[in-house]
């Protein structure tokens, strides 16, 4: 099979299906392991495909993504994505931590999956995490006040000033979107305080990010991307954006695809 051929069928199986990873051109098409690496950082550079760390993403795919609303309808459709990062940093609580959760679709799910066997401290700002969270006996939690928005969520001064008499060993936080070039981005300015406070107060801000919000930008910036000490993404981030953060000195950490049907 010539490579313009081989190329071509991989494009419409990328129309087809959305994504595609290396494994797939090596077993469809009958290349090594190298080639099918190269047939994909050749029609990323061509601008038709994104390349991700396992494969590739159609532009189509990347270009619709959107981070899923913190709602409660939405906890009854779990994109596995999502799920495997809330389990990852799950793993990186402490006994004895003070945690931030945010009011973030992954966070709840982390949430749902904290240890039994450790105490911990969890400060949030969502009234739905905190729902979650009240019945558990180790889990000590602190909510914030203030005005709450339609989304049971609270951002204003009152919110603020309590996050400025706490310390937090570490903060999960996620946004709308995030990129090297514009940071951590979001859609109003009304936020912006209330996670400049969160960032001020941690020892380590932890950002969750799903493939689905990296490489874009929203409207407002919240701050720089470095001021994130790690990031957990998954396995279908493009390669690009990896490098572009693990450059701005981010350690990154990426979760793996299931092997078993947890959905």
């Amino acid at each position: 099979m010539f490579i313009e051929e081989r190329h071509k069928l991989i494009l419409e199986c990328l129309e087809k299906n959305g994504s595609i990873t290396t494994n797939d051109i090596m077993e469809q098409y009958s290349v090594s392991y190298d080639t099918a690496k190269r047939d994909l950082r050749i029609l990323d550079e061509k601008g038709l495909l994104k390349r991700t760390h396992g494969g590739a993403l159609s532009l189509h795919q990347v270009a619709v993504g959107r981070p899923p609303k913190m709602t409660i309808k939405d906890i009854t459709s779990v994109k596995e994505n999502y799920y495997q990062i809330a389990l990852k940093a799950v793993t990186m609580i402490e006994d004895n931590d003070v945690i931030f959760l945010s009011s973030v679709t992954v966070c709840y799910f982390m949430a749902q999956n904290l240890p039994v066997n450790k105490k911990i401290r969890v400060v949030t700002n969502s009234i739905i995490i905190a729902d979650e969270l009240r019945t558990k006996d180790n889990i000590f939690v602190i909510m914030l006040g203030g005005e709450m928005d339609h989304k049971g969520n609270c951002y204003d001064n009152i919110a603020i000033e309590t996050i400025k008499r706490l310390r937090f060993d570490k903060s999960f936080i996620s946004s709308a979107f995030i990129s090297a070039e514009f940071g951590l981005s979001i859609q109003k300015t009304s936020a912006i305080s209330f996670y400049d406070a969160i960032i001020a107060s941690s020892k380590k801000v932890i950002g969750l990010y799903p493939k689905e919000k990296i490489g874009f930008d929203s409207v407002v910036s919240i701050c720089p991307a470095e001021k994130l000490d790690i990031m957990i993404t998954d396995w279908d981030t493009a390669e690009k954006d990896l490098i572009s953060f693990d450059e701005k000195g981010i350690e990154i950490i990426i979760v793996e695809k299931s092997d078993e049907d947890e959905m």
